[in-house]
């Protein structure tokens, strides 16, 4: 009896509808007619023929996996036809040997049982098979030349679809965590502000007098001070002199404070000191990137004229090397010396 529960009909009408939405968009007319029209015949004749083979013993869920099978690869494979420079009336030769192909390899592995990915593997090889043969044949024939033959083997939409897939879901992943990290960004900065917000209350309770506000820079001199509590006298004696009076001498106010610790909060101590501590110039490794980048910034900025007045009286050695360094080139001087070249031009500058 005929498979139950089987609507061969309706199956066909569906894969038909999928197949419009899934054609490629640059394709023309015609061609997306004949990739749905040629799904829609093979999908129609391979079920109907097994809603009426009664010795098979399928269920309507075989039935609908092999049906599919013939659909998915028509799709493909029509595709790949009409992108291959064949001319249209050798497409329906070629794809009643593959839809044939394909149902015979497809139920004959369902009768037995094989392992659906067993199955996939086993149709998809009689399926390039019979592509390549065919269109080897129609080269043998002289209907076409061995570039067309090439372009035609070379096709592959399944694999294009499933590289677009692959892609697409990469590129979705992508932006998912994009959107995590804007989301985990704009969180960051309201704790910032809550931070913030909290930071401007301790300082207003700890203010030096009661009524007074006390100044960022203010906040910063204290901070430092806080510091150099703990070093030698050289090292502060050192550091004040980089200041100016002014501020050199509200540092050392602010260290001699013997309470000073409770006038200011230590989380905007903290603050502070990282805030400096951006402000400090960063030590980089001594390399030859370094400091061709450092010479090639500052003739960028100066004109070469001054820089070689800065040098006339160095050795040839030297010249070379500066004169090597606009073209972005090193020459063979040791990386110290170097350093140090480009370090006087910079301060001479």
């Amino acid at each position: 009896m005929p498979i139950e529960g089987f609507d061969y009909k309706g199956f066909a009408a569906s894969m038909s509808e999928q197949a419009k939405e899934l054609v490629p968009k640059e394709l023309q007319e015609r061609e997306k007619e004949y990739i749905v029209k040629t799904l829609g015949n093979f999908t129609l004749l391979a079920g109907e023929a097994l809603y009426n083979d009664t010795q098979l013993n399928l269920t309507a869920d075989q039935a609908v996996f092999i049906t599919q099978v013939i659909a998915e690869w028509s799709f493909h494979k029509s595709i790949d036809l009409i992108h291959s420079g064949i001319l249209p009336q050798y497409w329906d030769s070629i794809m009643q040997k593959i839809a044939f192909t394909i149902f015979e390899v497809a139920k004959q592995a369902v009768i037995r049982k094989i392992p659906q990915d067993q199955l996939l593997q086993a149709v998809e090889h009689h399926v390039v098979k019979v592509y390549n043969s065919s269109i080897e044949e129609l080269q043998k024939k002289g209907i076409i030349d061995e570039e067309i033959k090439n372009r035609a083997e070379s096709q592959s939409n399944i694999d294009a679809m499933a590289k677009a897939a692959q892609e697409e879901q990469i590129r979705q992943k992508q932006a998912a965590a994009d959107e995590a990290e804007r989301n985990m960004q704009e969180a960051e900065k309201r704790r910032e502000e809550k931070r913030r917000q909290r930071r401007q209350e301790k300082q207003a309770a700890t203010l030096p007098a009661a009524g007074q506000g006390i100044t960022n820079k203010q906040m910063k001199l204290m901070s430092l001070a806080l510091v150099l509590k703990i070093l030698s006298q050289d090292k502060v004696t050192t550091i004040l002199n980089k200041f100016d009076a002014n501020d050199s001498m509200a540092i050392s106010q602010y260290m001699n404070m013997a309470d000073l610790e409770s006038h200011i909060d230590s989380d905007l101590v903290s603050d502070c000191l990282k805030e400096i501590k951006n402000y400090l110039p960063v030590k980089r490794k001594l390399t030859k990137e370094n400091v061709l980048g450092d010479l090639l910034r500052i003739y960028r900025t100066h004109p070469r004229e001054r820089i070689e007045k800065i040098i006339k009286n160095e050795r040839p050695l030297v010249k070379r090397f500066i004169a090597q360094a606009y073209d972005g080139e090193y020459s063979e001087l040791p990386l110290r010396v170097a350093g140090i070249v480009a370090q006087y031009i910079e301060d001479s500058i």
